[in-house]
């Protein structure tokens, strides 16, 4: 079955467009654990970092191991106002709360925690505190992702090599991304804005409402590529102040 895989172009094919598919969906993910081993102890960023994508990489194996019980989260439970709410809309709506609570109580804290904080500022966010909450969100951002891989390819083998590929490129990228995010103050408020959006987004994927991810990541990079050149600005006045 393996040889015969190899010697398939449709195989291939589909092994890299769901990896580019399983890269685009892992964004988010990425952009939440960034933020949040942000405020770990510099000394333990990487190992937190590393930790919370490794758990995204299990969390989406185990579910793919699953694949009968992923797709029975999709039969309606209950019916609310003609809409049938299945236990994975549940979990993309409490998903969504929970990235709207912790985003607005970040957002909150940076701007006016140097106020509020007192005698604790600057204090760091407990490790283990960090993990759980990495790991929880790991489970919301994973379903999407196994759900979709489920919908596109039909071979356990695929779906596994491709889910893992994208999580390799996760992992080299996450440094540089949450280097950059913990050096730069305006992008993380930016990142806290995108979990805003991506929060709202999953409870009205809970609630029935499709709302196309393209559109959501064009958004997103908009904004990146505007803050960009923002950054750019920033530098020049610093140089021609510096002369």
């Amino acid at each position: 079955m393996i040889i015969e895989l190899l010697t398939d172009p449709h195989a291939w094919i589909s092994l890299l467009t769901l990896t580019v598919l399983e890269i685009v969906l892992g964004i988010d993910n990425l952009i939440f654990i960034a933020v949040l081993v942000d405020r770990l102890p510099p000394e333990r960023r990487d190992r937190g970092r590393q930790i919370g994508i490794i758990l995204a990489l299990a969390t989406r194996l185990v579910l793919l191991s699953v694949l009968s019980w992923v797709v029975g989260l999709t039969e309606p439970l209950f019916i609310v106002f003609d809409h049938g709410v299945s236990l994975r809309d549940a979990i993309l709506i409490g998903g969504g709360l929970f990235l709207l609570t912790k985003a607005t109580r970040e957002i909150h804290e940076g701007i006016e925690g140097e106020e509020e904080a007192g005698p604790e500022k600057g204090k760091h966010a407990g490790f283990t505190a960090v993990i759980m909450q990495i790991a929880l969100l790991d489970i919301i951002f994973s379903l999407d992702s196994v759900i979709t891989a489920v919908g596109m390819v039909d071979n356990l083998l695929i779906m596994s090599t491709a889910v893992i590929l994208a999580v390799i490129v996760m992992l080299v990228a996450s440094k540089p991304v949450a280097d950059f995010v913990s050096r730069h103050p305006t992008v993380k408020m930016l990142a806290f804005s995108f979990l805003l959006l991506i929060g709202t987004t999953l409870i009205a994927e809970g609630a029935g409402f499709h709302f196309p991810k393209g559109y959501l990541y064009a958004a997103m990079a908009f904004s990146v590529f505007v803050e960009f050149l923002n950054t750019m600005a920033r530098n020049r006045r610093k140089r021609i102040k510096s002369v």
